[in-house]
């Protein structure tokens, strides 16, 4: 099957790379000429892990394809998708879709034969139709059908999650449309993925749903969290407890600075916008983007009070800066609210991420250290900060990690290590949700 995507972002890329490993004849189509040329000399522009090596293949098997020119690839395609960008609009939070609707116009013109249209880009409901609208006034005599196909990726583990879904959503009345989407998705027959098709307004609003739902469990075992610290708790077995309900499960009760990413900010965010003006107010989902907001402030300041100096002209080391790790994504990285907070108090920043530091170079402020590795940001170091879960910082050689710090103090934002290991060795240590890992090493919750 001949396939066009529109965009080589996160989801672009990795989809069409997916799509072509299947066996499908995929385009991937960019208007960044530099990004295309890049791509072409197998030179990835996001981290994403096995994706190079993927991309290799699949190009080398004369299967992916990559270039600016849009017509000629949606020309004779009989898929194409749109998978370019839909951030959030400045002013009023809502997303912002004029590239969907460029890319829309652009495919209009270029479309010959029967062509199915797929929303790929996170869009709010009703999308699909407005879609349909634009093709029209483009070309009124085009044969296209117009279907939300979401993504459900996780960064980090997108290829896993694209060949062995928890489920394929297509929204589409049009049966024509429904039976290209199936031989499409054939090849996940196999692992029996299931493909639920439903209408396009209810594709549109399961991505969005499926987001806020997970930002809102986030957001409660962080809550659950602080909870824990007051009255004597340990947040980590809480969530174990209960995650053990299957009604309730154990994924994303890991109670930490809070959500960042390019998808629950802008989704949470955009479906309360969406619910505000259809007059159905969604007060949970406003309450956990207000709260996520407030919990990464709160975590500058829980830093701030760990230091045994005064902030102005402190150093403090900090590892991992991605919002999550496997991934070079800075957008909406806890980090940042973190390190600013910091150099806000006059707070020297030592930093280090296995593979962040150059987008984090681009949000983060001017001044800031960047380290060769973890050892090396904690030299002279008045307190250590751990706010993204690498692999690479769990298992840190603790009496090196002791002798490079001025300062033994350790903030450990995602409770990655045992308290007793490090208090054991004379650390300091601050962790998330415990309130008696806080009065074993010397502090109290109200210090």
């Amino acid at each position: 099957m001949r396939v066009a995507m529109i965009g080589t972002g996160y989801v672009g890329l990795v989809s069409g790379t997916c799509f072509s490993d299947f066996g499908h004849d995929v385009t991937c189509v960019d208007n960044d000429l530099s990004k295309i040329e890049r791509l072409k000399a197998g030179i990835m522009p996001i981290f994403e892990p096995g994706l190079d090596d993927l991309v290799a293949r699949n190009v080398a098997g004369g299967r992916l394809h990559f270039t600016t020119d849009l017509p000629a690839a949606v020309a004779g395609a009989e898929v194409v998708f749109i998978a370019v960008g839909t951030p959030s609009r400045r002013g009023d939070g809502h997303a912002d879709l004029s590239y969907v609707h460029a890319a829309a116009r652009e495919i209009a013109r270029a479309a010959t034969g029967f062509t199915v249209v797929v929303t790929k880009s996170t869009v709010p409901v009703g999308t699909g139709a407005d879609l349909e609208a634009i093709i029209r006034e483009e070309a009124p005599d085009a044969d296209i059908a117009v279907v939300s196909n979401p993504e459900f990726l996780r960064e980090g583990a997108a290829i896993e999650d694209f060949k062995r879904p928890d489920r394929i959503v297509v929204g589409t009345g049009d049966p024509r449309a429904r039976e290209v989407m199936a031989a499409l998705y054939r090849p996940l027959s196999l692992n029996a993925a299931p493909l639920l098709f439903t209408e396009r307004a209810n594709a549109e609003l399961i991505k969005y749903a499926s987001n806020a739902f997970l930002a809102m469990k986030i957001t409660f075992i962080n809550e659950m969290a602080d909870l824990c610290e007051k009255v004597g708790g340990d947040v980590q077995e809480v969530a174990r407890g209960i995650g053990l309900d299957r009604r309730i499960g154990p994924k994303f009760l890991h109670a930490g600075p809070g959500y960042g990413g390019s998808c629950f900010p802008k989704d949470t965010l955009a479906l309360a916008r969406t619910a505000q003006e259809a007059g159905t107010p969604l007060r949970l989902i406003e309450t956990v983007t207000t709260l996520n907001d407030t919990r990464k402030a709160a975590m500058g300041r829980r830093v701030l009070e760990a230091l045994s100096v005064p902030p102005r002209g402190a150093t403090v080391a900090v590892l991992g800066l991605t919002f999550k790790p496997n991934t070079d994504d800075m957008r909406d990285s806890p980090a940042i609210n973190i390190v600013q907070s910091l150099v806000d108090r006059g707070v020297r920043i030592r930093a280090y991420d296995p593979v962040g530091m150059e987008e984090a170079r681009k949000v983060l402020p001017d001044g800031i250290h960047y380290a060769s590795g973890p050892y090396e940001c904690a030299e002279g170091a008045d307190a250590l900060v751990i706010v993204t879960e690498w692999d690479a910082f769990r298992a840190l050689d603790l009496n090196r990690l002791k002798a490079q710090l001025r300062s033994p103090i350790v903030v450990d934002l995602r409770n990655i290590y045992p308290p007793e290991d490090l208090i054991r060795r004379g650390f300091t240590y601050v962790g998330i949700g415990r309130a008696d890992t806080a009065r074993r090493s010397g502090m109290s919750s109200g210090d």
